[in-house]
């Protein structure tokens, strides 16, 4: 399995097209229903931690990396985001 967002998109529609299936019994239907569900919460949590990610590069971007002090959970995004270690922020 893969990791990236167009992968989770693929994994929707193929499970949307698995719902559409007019072959499917009623157990085979609450199945799929209830598999669903489970990747749709699955879908949810990675669409937020992109979306966090994204943020974190935003602020990045708009502020530079000097509050990286006060937030150490991001110390290893802004090298994975720019691909450098000494990332100074924006050019001024």
């Amino acid at each position: 399995m893969a990791n990236q967002l167009t992968d989770l998109n693929n994994h929707l529609f193929a499970q949307l097209d698995r719902l559409a299936n007019k072959d499917l019994t009623p157990d085979e239907i609450e199945q799929e229903v209830s598999r669903t569900a489970a990747i749709v919460k699955v879908a949810d949590q990675v669409i937020s931690n992109a979306d966090l990610t994204l943020s974190a590069c935003k602020l990045v971007a708009e502020h530079g990396d000097h509050f990286m002090k006060r937030l150490p959970m991001l110390s290893g995004q802004t090298e994975e985001m720019y691909g450098q270690q000494d990332y100074e922020g924006p050019k001024k």
